[in-house]
């Protein structure tokens, strides 16, 4: 993605918790024409490492998702976080204009596909243990039979991330901004209150 140096940020913790806290991602492969495909997931992050990351999920068997990954393993996945507009009068002059603030990440991914009862039974649990623990006494009790018809309607996918880009874009190169920003985002709608979490986090609300 287009990435200004004020923008980048390389610490893969940050990148971490963005990824957990909004895990439904885009997965983004090549179909048999060359063209973008596109399947919107959520997505468990396995952090094996400081920089050892994959990323799990799966899709309905009908979804010719996989059979894309199958072909060509090599493929894009991107998370969105908080996003929201912000408006010119945040600086002391005029002569600015409005801008839209997002924290993203893109993962370049390696892909390999999970088609036995067992690993999939194991990935539907890793992505149970992430939503709800409490369904997994539920997933138990239904039996075998049903286990079983719910696990051949899906493959999973294990995504080894090869490559990172993080970018948060929350004005940080314009600390005359930094004040007026956070006071408009933490008094505002849930995504710019959540922006101004991220402002606090980073130490970039104006405040001494």
């Amino acid at each position: 993605m287009y990435m200004p140096p004020q923008f980048n940020v390389t610490d893969r913790a940050i990148a971490a918790r963005l990824m957990r806290d909004h895990p439904f991602a885009s997965l983004i492969s090549n179909d048999d024409q060359g063209l973008p495909y596109v399947t919107h997931l959520p997505l468990v992050l396995e952090e094996r490492g400081p920089d050892d990351f994959v990323l799990w999920g799966h899709c309905a068997k009908p979804n010719a998702q996989w059979r894309y990954l199958q072909a060509r393993p090599r493929a894009l996945v991107s998370f969105l976080g908080p996003h929201a507009y912000l408006s010119p009068s945040v600086y002391p002059d005029l002569a600015r204009v409005p801008t839209w603030n997002y924290l993203a990440v893109h993962c370049t991914v390696e892909a390999r596909l999970v088609e036995g009862a067992d690993e999939k039974d194991a990935l539907l649990k890793r992505l149970i243990g992430q939503h709800e623990p409490a369904y997994a006494q539920q997933w138990r009790d239904l039996g075998q039979d049903f286990q079983h018809k719910m696990l051949n309607g899906i493959v999973g996918f294990e995504l080894t991330v090869t490559a990172l880009q993080c970018k948060v874009k929350l004005n940080q190169h314009r600390k005359e901004s930094h004040a007026a920003t956070y006071e408009v985002y933490r008094n505002g709608t849930p995504d710019e209150r959540a922006l101004a979490d991220w402002m606090r986090t980073l130490g970039i609300t104006g405040e001494a």
